[in-house]
């Protein structure tokens, strides 16, 4: 599931992205994003491992941080993140799809498609657990083998030459983009997060958990360098930024002509459909999970059904919003933000609270700590510079959701104590 999760629409997503920001040492991106992320995992494996449940990101706040502003609002922000992500996804899937067809109208299409596809996603979601099951299985083999497959043959008819210069001219401006980059390619691997949120449901969860999230990881690293390293040696880094919403599918018309883009575009469809389906239900079944543990509010509108259900609702309509109001480059940044914030207050939570609970490293828990900021930095500072808009519309939501929670928790409190005070 994590790694259905992950592959479901980063390295479609995210190639053009992160090349325009990195240009040639686009691969060394999504490589050093990588070791980012083992260190983040540390948190969440040492946690899990030591209190398996079902509540994976919910699960770590609370025990850190208790039944508190922070823990409500940094797991909101996980789950914003990742119905941006949703976002992401619904519109990448758009933008390969019209690929297909010869059309003027991309700029109206791709928020219709995308929200058609979010809905199609609902439907499946609201059929029950076992069809998501099946699916993400079998999209997951599907989608990986068609990747390599992808890379294989790109690099064969590339002969294994690269196209951008090895040897780029390094600035103090390219530095900070590449860092820039590599946060954002950060959200490529998050998916890793998704699995701790069956500690309470698969065998031996005090081992297997941290073995799932390792194994995941390898193979995205794995299938995201051969993608790049391919894509790498068919296009020039400009022809990649041109096509940056659909990289994959320009890189295989010379290594395999038009059959090898139909390929390419249909693993892509088959990608990002499904990680959006096991994205929306993971997203569902947190917000249920906060709910119940009185961190957020509910309201029926008179909806039939459980909590799970009315989630699902709420998740698939703030999906539908993103995408039909914002662009992938937009909604890659916002995500960016709020998942590198929470990983941030994670990794802080565990050291300054459960370390010694789970038996926990501090050097790796500051070195996670320090990579995440070194990469938050660099990614607010190029954003800054270049879309100032996105910055503020992104803290403008962190602090309008610590606001909210604060006001929540401290309302409820006092409904407490007033009824305590009366019985």
């Amino acid at each position: 599931m994590g790694t259905g999760v992950m592959i479901g629409a980063g390295i479609f997503a995210l190639t053009g992205q992160v090349a325009e920001l990195a240009g040639p040492l686009f691969p060394l991106a999504f490589l050093i994003a990588a070791v980012i992320s083992g260190f983040s995992a540390y948190s969440y494996i040492m946690v899990s491992r030591k209190y398996p449940s079902s509540g994976g990101i919910a699960m770590i706040l609370h025990k850190a941080y208790g039944a508190t502003t922070v823990t409500g609002s940094a797991a909101l922000l996980m789950a914003f993140s990742m119905i941006i992500n949703e976002s992401l996804v619904a519109r990448t899937f758009s933008t390969y799809a019209l690929k297909l067809f010869d059309t003027d109208n991309e700029p109206i299409l791709v928020p219709v498609i995308a929200i058609g596809l979010i809905f199609v996603a609902f439907l499946a979601n609201m059929a029950g657990n076992k069809l998501i099951s099946r699916i993400s299985l079998v999209s997951a083999i599907v989608k990986i083998g068609g990747i390599l497959i992808f890379s294989g043959l790109a690099l064969v008819a590339a002969g294994f030459k690269f196209t951008p210069e090895l040897q780029p001219e390094i600035t103090q401006s390219s530095v900070a983009n590449f860092f820039a980059a590599t946060a954002l390619a950060i959200l490529a691997y998050k998916g890793f997060t998704t699995i701790t949120n069956s500690g309470g449901e698969i065998q031996y969860p005090k081992t297997n958990v941290a073995r799932a999230i390792i194994i995941s990881l390898v193979i995205c690293l794995v299938t995201y360098l051969l993608v790049s390293f391919a894509v790498s040696s068919n296009l020039t880094i400009d022809e990649i930024v041109k096509a940056k919403d659909y990289s994959l599918a320009e890189a295989a018309r010379p290594a395999t002509g038009q059959y090898g883009v139909w390929f390419t575009i249909a693993i892509a469809l088959i990608a990002t459909a499904s990680g959006l389906l096991a994205s929306i239900f993971a997203v569902s079944r947190m917000l249920a999970m906060l709910t119940d543990m009185n961190l957020i509010p509910h309201r029926h509108f008179g909806m039939p059904g459980n909590i799970q259900k009315h989630t699902l609702v709420y998740t698939v309509v703030l999906a539908s919003l993103l995408a039909a109001f914002f662009d992938l480059s937009r909604i890659a940044s916002m995500g960016a933000i709020f998942y590198l914030i929470m990983d941030i207050i994670i990794h802080w939570g565990v050291y300054r609270y459960l370390k010694h609970d789970v038996g926990a490293n501090s050097l790796i828990l500051i070195t996670a700590i320090v990579l995440d900021l070194v990469a938050l930095v660099a990614f607010l500072v190029m954003k800054g510079l270049s879309d100032p808009l996105i910055i503020f519309v992104s803290f403008s939501g962190i602090f309008v959701i610590f606001l909210f929670e604060k006001y929540y928790l401290g309302a409820l409190r006092h409904d407490h104590a007033k009824g305590h005070d009366q019985s």
